[in-house]
């Protein structure tokens, strides 16, 4: 299994949204990395949701439920993809950006060096410890 970090904007598609829905296609990714970052995943990875620019935190768990397809939102029909992610869990408490740049082990981490991508994939080290702040040892 493989671990990702998705980036949503809370306001527009928060945890909330996707713990309701329960599997949802993620859509709307419009970067060239992101989208090689999708098209790497495979069914039953898991990926930390990341609230964006509002709260700037991990705050759950997805699973990919279905590999990379096209991107129905695409305009252009264009080169874009998107796979179903399904809502695993909330983390015990939220990890926020803050917590993990003053973390000397995650200061490797694609979230940080990466800023701006939208989906990231995260080593399975910076997983157990961002999992560990979170207040879960899984």
């Amino acid at each position: 299994m493989a671990y990702w970090l998705v980036k949503s904007e809370p306001d527009v598609f928060g945890w909330d949204h996707q713990a309701a829905r329960g599997t949802e296609p993620w859509t709307g990714v419009r970067n060239h990395a992101a989208k090689l970052n999708l098209l790497a995943m495979r069914l039953g990875d898991r990926a930390f949701f990341y609230h964006s620019n509002i709260g700037r935190a991990v705050v759950g768990v997805v699973e990919v439920a279905r590999e990379a397809y096209p991107d129905p939102t695409a305009e252009d029909g264009g080169p874009w993809v998107c796979v179903d992610m399904r809502a695993v869990a909330p983390l015990p408490r939220p990890v926020t950006l803050a917590e993990i740049k003053a973390h000397p082990a995650l200061a490797d981490m694609p979230l940080l060096r990466l800023s701006r991508l939208s989906v990231s994939p995260v080593s399975d080290a910076h997983w157990q410890q961002v999992m560990s702040l979170a207040g879960n040892a899984a």
